[in-house]
């Protein structure tokens, strides 16, 4: 029989167990089950919604899912093993059916289980510009994972920033749907390499909310959904080959994602092949009924989402408990049922489960090992990045003896990691638990890497809250050092347990606390101040940051350069230099450490817009003309560093951009630039080519990434780079709602950031 679209290839073992199941047999493959959920908040809503089905009577005919064995309380991962192999056992040996289950697990920033190795966040992915480097660490994940007899990871997270007050900034990797898609496909190769399925989410335009508010609703154009929210789903699936894709918990336009077949079947199955899972975002599918308000109990949520396309209710049976009684009655057409049952069955017999041998369980296993701190390290490293150095950096210690390590992320191990590492999502609970990992924090690192210096650390205030009284403490460490670096920023948890992360959502902009009046009285001594800010969204920050040239300039690592060559003088009372670091994961302090001394150069690069201000919100780089500043508002949404900005210990030119004269659609061209290390500094430049369509149908952005590279070169080094672009980057929807690209003058520009056209080139679209 044909397969239509979407549907997986029909395998004689699932059509044997399918035509064997009862009713009761095919509903408990599409659940999952919570067995260790208590008092631990780790998933919105958590502490209110839980299955009242003892997990004995659900998996009594087998269940789907088991969810987050290792990640929701600390266990000894070699003991936890035991108990999973040894369950999975029992649902061999005393099912009717014999069918293992699937154990899922949260890896945004590496596995989210105690001793297990924590990466950089998913925003600092996107400031690496470095695909190959994250489909390694997603190979690492993956492998930790597979040892633990985990199947599939919920990640990475695909959402194109929209807003930086929304919470879930943090697990985002760049408000540019070509870094977003290319970088996320990566993880999705890497993680899939080792035997893991990763999952999608959050499909689709979950970070699109309005006012950045978690779960909100999204106001969103059909044009914006396909151009910008949806590519990097696209890509992942069709390029990457995902196996899994998660819900948004949003509605568009008034219809919730989980209840939307446009998207769950008709876009992501019929448009674009997918034949995975689709699994639920914990309790979306009940939420249906009891927030959304579309459905008039669990049981009509359930019809909804299953209708619509989703497969797998997680984390446990709220709603899709009633669907066996459901087709009993005739509400429910028993082929909806049948076609999810087979979809999960064919994913368990893609892992190897059906044939799988739980007779011996891992008795060691290291989930931290040397290669995977190396891996998190290199991507701290490439993910800083330098937003003014007035000189200061690298630091002098022969002129720098006596520092002063200020900041309440000084000291701080929780501040290197995101929101949905284990230290920050669960560890937050059970204090007095060691993390597990070593977790250097910057005073450790700085200590290590100067040696010979002599250091005063203080705090100087809180991440949160109004207390002053350490404030003078902070003021006189710093008036009797050679330097001051400041560390301040966020601090990751969970609806209102930190200052970003899950459900943190916020109405301005500032850095949190008093930390902006810590950094202003400290550099009013005079020394040399050193800022970093270690966040998971970007804050207005131009009250530290010198002036920068405009966009026909140069911004260089030595200060900032206007278009004729001469050096702008920079305000008094500023940092000599501020970086910005997003949550580095446990190697972050020394990857920081080793910037500060020069024994690395900063490569970074901002993958979100620094803002001017929230009120400017939402702000993107992906903006059409009057989408910026023009002559017809007071109003200014110029950010303080552009999309692609970032400064080095050297200094790179781009020049000689060339491209063929014309292009057909649907073809490719070749663009070729050279580029120049003209300093004194072996470094790493992020080559971004970007494009502008001059005039078409619809309105179009200033500005579009539509290729990057990442080119090292010695002092005095050059390289020509090339660039193969598809043409089909530069599609858009039409006025008819299809998407196609338009014949017509196309400008390409070369520079340091979104806004720097230093060479520039025109092609034509034939």
């Amino acid at each position: 029989m044909p397969q239509s679209p979407g549907s997986p290839t029909r395998s004689p073992r699932v059509e044997g167990l399918l035509a064997r199941m009862t009713l009761e047999e095919k509903q408990a493959q599409l659940v999952g089950y919570w067995i260790d959920q208590g008092v631990e908040v780790v998933a919105p809503m958590s502490g209110e919604k839980k299955s009242s089905t003892r997990y004995e009577d659900a998996s009594a005919n087998g269940i789907g899912h088991l969810t987050r064995v290792y990640g929701t309380r600390p266990v000894d991962p070699v003991e936890r093993a035991a108990w999973l192999w040894a369950e999975q056992r029992r649902l061999q040996q005393q099912t009717r059916l014999g069918i293992p289950a699937l154990v899922h697990e949260e890896c945004l920033t590496g596995l989210a289980a105690w001793k297990a190795a924590t990466f950089p966040t998913p925003l600092a992915w996107g400031a690496s510009f470095d695909p190959a480097l994250v489909e390694e660490v997603g190979a690492a994940v993956g492998s930790s994972m597979r040892a633990l007899g985990i199947h599939q990871g919920l990640a990475p997270v695909l959402d194109v920033i929209r807003d930086p007050r929304w919470g879930r900034v943090d697990e985002c990797i760049a408000e540019d749907p070509l870094v977003v898609g290319t970088v996320g496909t990566a993880y999705v190769r890497g993680l899939q390499s080792e035997g893991v399925h990763a999952t999608l989410k959050h499909f689709v335009g979950y970070s699109a909310s309005r006012a950045g508010r978690n779960h909100a609703p999204v106001s969103a154009g059909q044009r914006e959904i396909e151009d910008v929210l949806l590519p990097p789903f696209e890509m992942a699936v069709r390029e990457g080959g995902a196996r899994s894709v998660m819900n948004s918990y949003s509605d568009i336009d008034g219809l919730p994602l989980a209840a939307d077949p446009r998207y769950l079947t008709g876009i992501l199955r019929e448009r674009w092949g997918f034949d995975g899972v689709v699994v639920s975002d914990y309790f979306s599918v009940d939420f249906l009924h009891s927030m959304q308000r579309v459905a008039a109990d669990s049981a009509d949520a359930a019809r909804l989402a299953i209708t619509a396309g989703i497969d797998v209710e997680l984390p446990s049976p709220d709603a899709f408990e009633t669907l066996a009684a459901q087709v009993r009655d005739g509400r429910l057409a028993p082929e909806v049922l049948d076609q999810a049952v087979r979809r999960v069955l064919g994913q368990k017999e893609s892992l190897g489960l059906l044939d799988a041998d739980f007779s011996t369980p891992p008795t060691a296993i290291d989930l931290d090992p040397a290669e995977h701190r190396a891996l998190a390290r290199r991507l701290a490293e490439e993910s800083v990045v330098l937003l003014s150095n007035d000189g200061a950096l690298p630091l002098d210690t022969a002129t720098a003896s006596r520092i002063a390590v200020i900041g309440p992320n000084a000291d701080s191990a929780e501040a290197l990691m995101g929101c949905y590492s284990f230290v920050n999502h669960v560890l937050a609970t059970h204090p007095g638990t060691p993390a597990g990992i070593e977790l250097p924090t910057v005073v450790d690192a700085l200590r290590a890497e100067f040696p010979r210096a002599e250091f005063t650390t203080t705090a100087g205030c809180d991440v949160e809250g109004t207390d002053r009284s350490a404030l003078p403490v902070a003021v006189e460490a710093a008036a009797q050092a050679d330097v001051a670096i400041v560390v301040v920023g966020d601090r990751a948890g969970l609806f209102g347990r930190g200052t970003v992360g899950e459900g943190n959502d916020v109405e301005d902009l500032e850095l949190p606390g008093i930390q902006r009046e810590l950094v202003e009285a400290v550099v009013a001594t005079g020394t040399p101040v050193i800022l970093i800010t270690m966040t998971g969204r970007p804050y207005v920050l131009d009250w530290a940051l010198p002036p920068r040239a405009g966009a026909a300039g140069t911004t260089t690592g030595l200060g900032v350069v206007d278009a004729a060559g001469a050096a702008t003088p920079s305000p008094a009372a500023l940092p000599a230099a501020v970086l910005q670091t997003f949550f580095p994961g446990e190697e972050g302090a020394p990857a920081l450490a080793g910037l500060l001394s020069g024994r690395v150069a900063p490569s970074g690069r901002l993958p979100v817009s620094l803002p001017r201000s929230a009120g400017a919100q939402p702000y993107s780089y992906l903006h059409p003309v009057l989408g910026g500043r023009t002559d017809v508002t007071s109003a200014d949404p110029t950010p303080t560093r552009p999309f692609g900005f970032g400064l080095s210990y050297t200094t790179f030119t781009h020049d000689d951009l060339t491209v063929p004269a014309t292009v057909a659609a649907g073809e490719a061209f070749r663009a070729i630039v050279r580029v120049r290390n003209t300093g004194r500094v072996e470094a790493t430049d992020v080559v971004q080519l970007y494009a502008n369509d001059e005039v078409a149908s619809v309105t179009r952005p200033v500005a579009q990434l539509v290729d990057f590279r990442r080119v090292t070169l010695a002092p005095g080094a050059e390289a020509v780079v090339e660039f193969d672009v598809p043409i089909d980057r530069l599609a858009f929807t039409g006025l008819d709602g299809v998407k196609r690209v338009e014949a017509g003058t196309i400008r390409l520009w070369v520079g340091g950031a979104c806004d720097d056209e230093e060479t520039v080139a025109r092609l034509e679209i034939v």
